[in-house]
């Protein structure tokens, strides 16, 4: 009997693999299955796996990732958070005259824009300011992050997409120029003498196509003061186009901005830009918010915003362990945050940067599905908008138009060479809710990845009750079967362990649960690394094929351990 309930518990919650119509996509998509990590299941707190292919394999994330750092700033501050910039006076102020600085305290606000400068400066003349006679003062001290302006990642270092963190964010670091081709105009889109604009541009009456459509950007930072340079033809019958590039500081680019406004308004600054802290003595003028965290998050996920994702983490590390903010504290935080509400299951995960510009980052399916079922139970629907819809908005949204999946799908994307990503919820025709996971890092081509993808959401959607047909089992899982139950019941004479995972935080109730599901015994020894043995055994053949099984299963660096 007890042969017959081990081997249906493997049966139920590790022969499940992969039904007829997703065993076909691969098929037709020519990516071996090793290069695939699927995980589908009921989403929530339901055990029903509608699929499940490679889902402990560590895999390159991409943008996906970018969801764990969202749902970790959520439970940590709340959707309703706000990001705050704070405006001193350091001196007198009397009769309008500011006999010393005005200062400006960044916390990282990465939506703070040339939009929100006209409240500013409003704000600043109703608290009285209307002459500065000393400088404006920028403290950006709260992210400590060097100054470097792009990461470098791909040999595009000039988009938008490579853009670095700063506590003084100002139009998410890009200088966007403006061109006008019938008129030969070339002009910044805001005031910033922080870098310098060229134009040697040739107008030609072409058609608007190919290499006469947009100009060519050169950008030469070997001064202090770059240098962006338009040249080359293009045709004066194209319509206004915006060049978009990292470029400059964005603190740089802040100052220029808001001095250039606060003179409009008719507030004079005498002095120039300064970098320091908030003086002791300075006194608060007001605080300018941003937008709840809930809008940042969703264009974080919606338009998979490297630059938001940067700077949640490093927010995150400032929360939690105090600023000034780095990227090592914003690692350790999401981690610990995720890990202190029960979210990650068992799995690896290298958080990088947050945002999954990264070849270092790495995740499973399974732990990914986790995160979503997580967020699934805890806030539903509100979570889910926060998620690209498909057809409608953000990076699915021409994907699936047209398709029966068009919103029946909310999802996160991640692109990089030779990775193709995406995972989220999908609902069926007959209304039930999927948590779905499938990564693929494959050379085989990003279009076959994605094709893959979209046919196997498709199958869900329109499959009434994704009832899954049982695969073959592995050999090894049938060989419990013909085992005698002495073989699995701990000896008189214990001498063998199989230690199956150590942890700092107690192991979660999910990942004991899977020890219990393929029938082993086991204790956990509490210490400073909490210690997850399997056994004991007596026999160390015995206690081999088990350790075989919990490598395959739970942990690929389970070992055997000798007492």
């Amino acid at each position: 009997m007890r042969q017959f309930v081990i081997f249906y518990m493997l049966l139920t919650y590790w022969a499940y693999g992969l039904p007829l119509g997703i065993e076909e996509a691969i098929k037709r998509s020519g990516i071996p299955k090793k290069d695939i990590s699927i995980y589908m299941k009921e989403a929530g707190n339901s055990s029903h796996i509608i699929a499940s292919l490679n889902e402990n394999q560590s895999r390159t994330p991409a943008s996906v990732i970018k969801v764990l750092t969202i749902y970790a700033t959520i439970l940590k501050l709340g959707f309703n958070y706000r990001w705050p910039t704070q405006f001193y006076t350091a001196g007198f102020l009397s009769k309008g005259v500011l006999q010393g600085d005005l200062v400006i305290k960044g916390f990282g606000d990465p939506t703070l824009s040339d939009k929100d400068l006209e409240n500013i400066v409003d704000n600043i003349y109703r608290y009285g300011v209307h002459r500065i006679k000393g400088n404006i003062v920028i403290d950006r001290s709260y992210f400590q992050v060097g100054t470097k302006d792009s990461s470098g990642f791909d040999e595009h270092p000039y988009s938008p997409y490579n853009a670095m963190p700063d506590a003084m964010m100002f139009n998410e670091r890009v200088s966007t120029i403006c061109v006008t081709p019938n008129k030969n105009s070339v002009t910044k889109k805001t005031v910033d003498h922080s870098y310098t604009l060229l134009n040697k541009l040739k107008g030609v009456n072409k058609p608007c196509s190919g290499r006469y459509s947009w100009p060519g950007v050169r950008i030469d930072k070997s001064q202090i003061i770059p240098t962006v340079l338009l040249q080359g033809k293009i045709s004066k019958r194209c319509g206004k186009r915006n060049i978009c590039k990292v470029v400059t500081k964005p603190y740089r680019s802040f100052y220029y901005a808001l001095r250039d406004k606060l003179e409009e308004k008719g507030i004079t600054v005498e002095g120039t830009l300064r970098l320091k802290k908030v003086p002791p003595y300075a006194k608060r003028l007001f605080t300018h918010y941003a937008k709840p965290l809930e809008e940042i998050v969703s264009k974080t996920a919606k338009k998979s915003n490297n630059l938001y994702a940067r700077h949640l983490l490093l927010l995150l590390g400032a929360k939690q362990y105090g600023a000034p903010a780095t990227l090592d504290k914003g690692r350790r935080a999401v981690e610990t945050i995720l890990r202190s509400k029960g979210v990650l299951g068992f799995g690896t995960l290298k958080i990088d940067n947050g945002c999954g510009l990264s070849r270092s980052a790495k995740l499973t399916a399974k732990l990914l599905a986790d995160m979503y079922d997580n967020a699934y139970e805890r806030y539903g629907q509100r979570w889910m908008n926060i998620l690209s819809v498909a057809g409608v908005d953000g990076t699915i949204k021409k994907r699936f138009r047209g398709t029966v999946v068009k919103n029946h799908a909310w999802m996160k994307t991640g692109t990089l060479k030779r990775v193709k990503n995406i995972g989220g919820y999908v609902k069926s025709k007959s209304g039930k809710f999927y948590t779905v996971v499938i990564l693929v890092n494959t050379k085989k081509g990003n279009w076959r990845a994605s094709g893959l993808q979209n046919n196997i959401i498709k199958w869900l959607v329109e499959h009434k009750d994704a009832v899954v047909q049982p695969v073959n089992i592995k050999s090894e899982l049938w060989d419990i079967k013909t085992k005698s139950p002495s073989s699995y019941e701990i000896s008189s004479l214990q001498k063998y362990y199989v230690q199956a995972g150590a942890f700092t935080d107690i192991p979660s109730k999910q990942y004991l649960q899977r020890i219990e599901h393929l029938g082993f015994r086991y204790k956990v020894r509490y210490g400073n690394r909490h210690k997850v043995l399997v056994g004991a055994y007596s026999d160390e053949q015995k206690a081999r094929e088990v350790l075989a099984i919990i490598r395959k299963y739970i942990n690929n660096g389970a070992f055997l351990l000798k007492e």
